[in-house]
Formats: C-alpha cells, structure tokens, sequence
C-alpha cells in the first residue's frame, strides 16, 4: 500500500469514531495532533481510537486531539478533510437527522461540563497565545535551519557568494515577525487579521526611529512579539467598539481608520516602550537565572516540561524563547527544556525492556521512540509512561537531570542556545548556538541529553513498577487467556499508580 493509500486509510478509520462528517465541526493539526472540532463528544469512541495502529493517545481538550506524530499528521490531515467533504456531499439534503438547533442543544449540557472542569481563564489565556504563535514554527524551523548553515559556511570559509543570499532568506521573516504575530492575534481574539498585521507593522518600520517616547528615540523592532501581540490586542477591542457604534452607513470608512489609528499612536506612544522594557527583563532574567542558578533551574524547567508538554500548554513559552531569539540570536531555555525528551526517551527503553512480554506497549515504544529521539515526546506520554502512571514521574526525573547538566555549564559561562525553536532531541543540534563556539555547544548539549536518558532509565527501571504491576502487566498470552481469579479470594493490585 503507498504511502499516500495509508494516509487516507487513517483518516477514513478515525472519521466514524469522531462521529462522521456530521459531527466534524472544524479540523486543524499541529506539529503533532489533529486538532477536531466536534458537535457532540459523546459519539466519540474514545478507545477503539486509542487502539488504532497510527493513534499515539487523544486529548479531550477545548478542540479534540488525536495524537498522530510528526509528520503523520501533516499527510493525514488533508485526507481527513478531503474524506469530510465528500461524506458531506454524499448525504441527501433531507437525511440530516438533526438541525443546528437540536445539534446545540444537545450538546449543550456536555459542553458545559466540560467548560467548566478544563477551561480555567489561565488555561483559555494560554491557549490562545499557542493558537497565535504555533502557526509560525514551520517558518521559524526552516529559517533557523538555514540561519545555522549559513553560520557553518560562513565560520569554514565556503561559498562567498552565496552566504549573503542565505543571511537574507534566515532573515527576512525574524525581521517582519511583528506582522505576522499582530495577523494571528487579530484572528485570534476575533477582530480583522489584516488590522492587527497593519498596527502591528509600525513596530518594525524604520521610520519609528524618528519618533521619540518617554524621552528617548525608539527603535525599529521596539517591543519584538510582545509589543505586536499587545498592539493587535489593543486594536481588536477598539475596533470591536467601532463596530458596536459606528453607522454602518459609514462603517467601512470609520472603522478602520479608527482602529489603525489608535492603537497605532498608543503602541508609538506606549506599547513599543513598554514592551521593549518587558522584553529586556525577560533576557535579563533568563541570562541571570542560568548565570546564577544554572543547574537548579535546570533541574526545575527539565522535571516540569512534561506535564507541561501533556496539558498542551508549553506552546505558551513560544513568545519568551522568540523574545530571547530576538535579543541574543538564540534562546537559552529551549535546550534545558529539550533534556524532557530526553528523560521521556530513557524511561520508554526501561519500559521496553522490563514488559518483554507485553507486546502491545512494546509495539508502541519500538513506534514512537523514533519521534521520542527526535524530541517529539506526546506518542511516548499518551501510549506508554501516562498511562503507567509511575513511569511518567521518572521520566520527569530524567529531564530534571539533563536539565541540571546543561544549566550547570551555564553557571560556568558556557550558554547553550537555539537559534529557533520547534524541534528537540536530536532535531536540535542543526539550530545550536552558545557564547563559547559550537564545538562546546554541541559538546554540552549531547551530554545533556545522555544524562537525560541515563537518569530516566535507571529511574525507570529501579523505581517505576511495582511488584504487582510488573506481574500485570508482563503476564504471557497463555496467562492473560486463563479465567480472572475470584476477587474476594484473590484481590489484585491495580496496575495504574
């Protein structure tokens, strides 16, 4: 079968366990997980998905997340939706069993439920500022990628003529990220995108050097992604206002106006001082909790980027690494936190080579441990240490370890840094960059991350199971086939801790 014939076989598997067409409200993806609106959660058959051969693990969040991995999840997308429409333009008009009326109400009560059990305002907020940047990490990869060979042309004398056109292309979209993260922020705080690019957009104009503020000139890129998020923000609401008041006679002359306006001379006048005061700190205080704190930092940012990474929250962190990629050409956070997959990658083994007979969870680590060296670390939480429970708690304990190795030279004075962020693991060493050469920087980093993945083994391995889960869960075929022993006579150990 091609690969492609695969693809939509995935997709035309997941479809009726998500409830078909009909109850497929919107479909997106990230780097890992196709992300589903859906109408009605409760026709989702959650573990005839979780048993499907390419489904890592689901998430039942604000949208439904089906965990896919890398790569995978681009290809099955498009075929997911292509399978959507024509389940859609198949149906007659006069089969829709239900209207958008009942449809709501419905789902009604469930999604209120679930409202108010997962969607805290801190997590909403958090949320919403992934949803702005994630569709920027394919070009900050690809432009980091080629940022980094052109610095390994450049530091080996090879090819001239051409590093300055590769400078360019590395460039050009860190120079203008303001307008993209101003169009995102619109849209996604629910005013004009083209509005939010355009407030956005003063911030990185070279004629804003011009202008003084607060006492001393500004410069073009004052304030970086925060200002442009605060702008876009800011112009979202007036323009809310506008169309809330304006006539609509004259709306599509006033409105505009107002709202460029605006929120235009508050981010000149305000947000790009404030913003860049805001960003200053942030380096500041990355740069003197390594320099000072190095190792227990790392410990603390390795050990919790996990449960980060589980709760879909670590996209959050997208605007600091981007601040700090601004300011030194590099973030110095993203390694320490890249020692959790690390961490993740030495408990699957321990995983692997303790259950030797449980086949199922090792036919998912042999799967995702690939991704795992890759720094993908959701098909290893959701198909093997989550759902153990205590290997999830070592795993963290690996990270925390890496962590605290690469934080340790930092206090030494050697940084170890990202010049884009996205990818981990092993995917990381084409984007590094540190203070004391790259030799030192990749030296540091690879013994982060075998610390992580010794640490998290032996963690694993010595710590992880029980007695009674290792007997559960390493049970032969033969053994799992005999009749279950009386309860009240035999009691057993639950194997989730």
């Amino acid at each position: 079968m091609s690969t492609d014939n695969k693809n939509r076989a995935t997709a035309a598997a997941i479809l009726p366990l998500v409830g078909g067409a009909a109850n497929v409200d919107s479909v997106a993806h990230c780097m890992t997980r196709l992300r589903l609106g859906l109408r009605d959660r409760t026709l989702v058959q959650d573990e005839a998905l979780k048993a499907l051969p390419d489904v890592m693990g689901v998430v039942d969040d604000e949208t439904y997340q089906i965990v896919l991995g890398p790569g995978k999840v681009a290809r099955v997308t498009p075929e997911f939706e292509e399978l959507v429409a024509e389940e859609r333009a198949s149906e007659p008009a006069t089969a829709q069993p239900l209207t958008a009326d009942e449809l709501a109400a419905q789902g009604a009560e469930l999604k209120a439920a679930r409202k108010a059990k997962n969607q805290t305002p801190v997590k909403l907020f958090l949320r919403r500022i992934a949803n702005i940047f994630v569709p920027l990490i394919p070009a900050l990869i690809g432009c980091g990628i080629i940022a980094g060979l052109n610095g390994l042309l450049i530091n080996l004398g090879w090819l001239p003529t051409v590093t300055p056109a590769l400078a360019a292309i590395a460039s050009g979209f860190m120079a203008l990220i303001a307008v993209f993260v101003g169009f995102n922020t619109a849209k996604e705080f629910g005013g004009t995108p083209i509005l939010g690019g355009a407030v956005a957009a003063i911030i990185v104009f070279p004629g804003v050097a011009n202008i003084e503020a607060f006492g001393q000139k500004l410069s073009p890129g004052q304030g970086g992604v925060l200002g442009a998020l605060g702008a876009a923000v800011l112009a979202t609401y007036i323009e809310k206002w506008c169309r809330k008041w304006v006539p609509e006679a004259v709306d599509v002359l006033i409105t505009p106006t107002l709202t460029v306006l605006i929120s235009g001379l508050v981010t000149i006048f305000g947000l790009m001082f404030v913003a860049g005061e805001v960003s200053t700190a942030i380096g500041t205080a990355a740069n003197w909790l390594l320099d000072n704190t190095g190792a227990f930092a790392g410990l603390v940012l390795g050990g919790l980027f996990l449960p980060l990474v589980m709760l879909g929250l670590h996209q959050a962190l997208i605007p600091i690494h981007t601040t700090l990629i601004e300011q030194q050409g590099y973030t110095v956070l993203l390694p320490i936190l890249a020692m959790a997959g690390a961490g993740q990658v030495g408990c699957a083994i321990a995983v692997f080579k303790h259950l030797k007979n449980n086949t199922s969870i090792r036919t998912t680590i042999k799967s995702a441990l690939p991704a795992g060296f890759l720094g993908v670390g959701e098909p290893l939480i959701y198909g093997v240490s989550l759902p153990l429970g205590r290997p999830f708690i070592t795993a963290c304990v690996g990270g925390a370890a890496g962590g605290a190795f690469v934080g340790f030279f930092s206090m030494l004075g050697d940084k170890v840094g990202s010049t884009a962020i996205g990818p981990s693991g092993w995917a990381l060493f084409p984007l590094l960059d540190g203070n004391k050469g790259l030799g030192s920087t990749i030296a540091i980093y690879a013994g982060g991350l075998l610390v992580g993945y010794v640490v998290g083994y032996l963690a694993t391995y010595f710590f992880g199971f029980s007695k009674q889960m290792l007997a559960d869960l390493n049970a032969d075929a033969d053994a799992a086939a005999e009749p279950e022993p009386d309860p009240a006579t035999h009691p057993k150990e639950p194997a989730r801790i």
